[in-house]
């Protein structure tokens, strides 16, 4: 029987589609591979189903039972959206990839099918996201941002029956769902919208120790998925959380951006109430003696603190 690469993955349709994704990419490398993916619902996934998460450990609740699998040996690899991983993994597993990262900007999905500025005043937006809510409320003060919860497909149609002016979701998820052509999209800008860490990115998880699928040619195959670039900004981006201690509650926004192979770094963090907020930028040519994502990163959270930061992430 020939051998079958095992890709763990959500059951969302936005992971499955991701899942598909890595999928071609693997056959393209080789094209007589034999890829399968293996939906597992997560206790993340059985929670949303009733209801809004509490933010606290919601990271684990979205990765515990992929990792069960790839440990029990049920899957060779998991195929993640990196901003659902923790910003240190568990010392059995390790990022065999970052493939080419999608467009990490947040949009904004509207009637008016312009920017935020063209929204009327008092406009109602949902939002699923603390960091966006502020990063909204702190660009237009006059806006009513509620929390709006559901798949994707779930809050577009909240937006279409009415029930909001407007909505902003990650545009690297549009994308993939097929909706970048959409009516009323309009990407946001990343000054003012610091996207959340590892937005846009994806991420395939496999066991540390051991080859994937315990091949080395299948573990040359899967590193054939790396993308420096990708790789770089998002290392630098975990590093930076890493710094900070900040948990998925967290209302913040970095983004690493890697130009003419130099990274530079824009973070953005607000009190739990959104009341206060502290933003930061560096990169490798200001810091000549920081060079690399990881230094980079840490370098960022640590000015971060310095700066108040430890004051506001007290609050989470």
């Amino acid at each position: 029987m020939a051998f079958v690469l095992r890709l763990g993955s959500r059951p969302s349709k936005l992971a499955l589609i991701q899942a598909e994704l890595v999928k071609s990419a693997l056959r393209a490398a080789a094209g007589d591979l034999s890829v399968e993916i293996v939906p597992i619902r997560t206790s993340g996934d059985r929670l949303a189903r009733r209801g809004p998460l509490k933010p606290a450990g919601n990271k684990r609740l979205f990765i515990e039972e992929l990792e069960q699998a790839l440990s029990a040996w049920h899957v060779d690899l998991n195929v993640h959206s990196m901003k659902d991983l923790p910003a240190v993994l568990g010392p059995r597993f390790r990022i065999v990839a970052v493939p080419r990262r999608e467009d990490p900007r947040d949009a904004l999905v509207s009637r008016v099918g312009a920017g935020i500025g063209a929204l009327p005043v008092g406009a109602m937006v949902g939002t699923s996201s603390a960091r966006r809510m502020f990063e909204a409320r702190r660009a237009r003060a006059d806006l009513r941002v509620l929390p709006m919860r559901g798949n994707v497909d779930t809050r577009l149609s909240r937006l279409e029956a009415g029930e909001f002016d407007g909505a902003i979701l990650a545009l690297a998820g549009l994308k993939r769902l097929g909706r970048a052509e959409m009516r009323g999209l309009a990407p946001l800008d990343e000054e003012t919208f610091v996207p959340a860490a590892g937005q846009g990115a994806l991420a395939l998880e496999a066991l540390s120790g051991r080859a994937v699928g315990g091949s080395r040619e299948l573990e040359a195959l899967a590193g054939e998925l790396n993308d420096s670039v990708a790789a770089a900004e998002t290392e630098a981006e975990r590093a930076f959380l890493a710094e900070l201690g900040a948990s998925c509650a967290s209302p913040l926004g970095v983004r690493a951006r890697m130009t003419d192979g130099a990274l530079s770094m824009r973070a953005l963090l607000f009190s739990h109430d959104g009341a206060q907020a502290i933003e930061d930028t560096v990169s490798e040519a200001a810091e000549p003696a920081k060079s690399g994502p990881a230094l980079l990163g840490r370098e960022l959270g640590r000015r971060m603190l310095e700066a108040g930061g430890r004051a506001l992430l007290a609050d989470d």
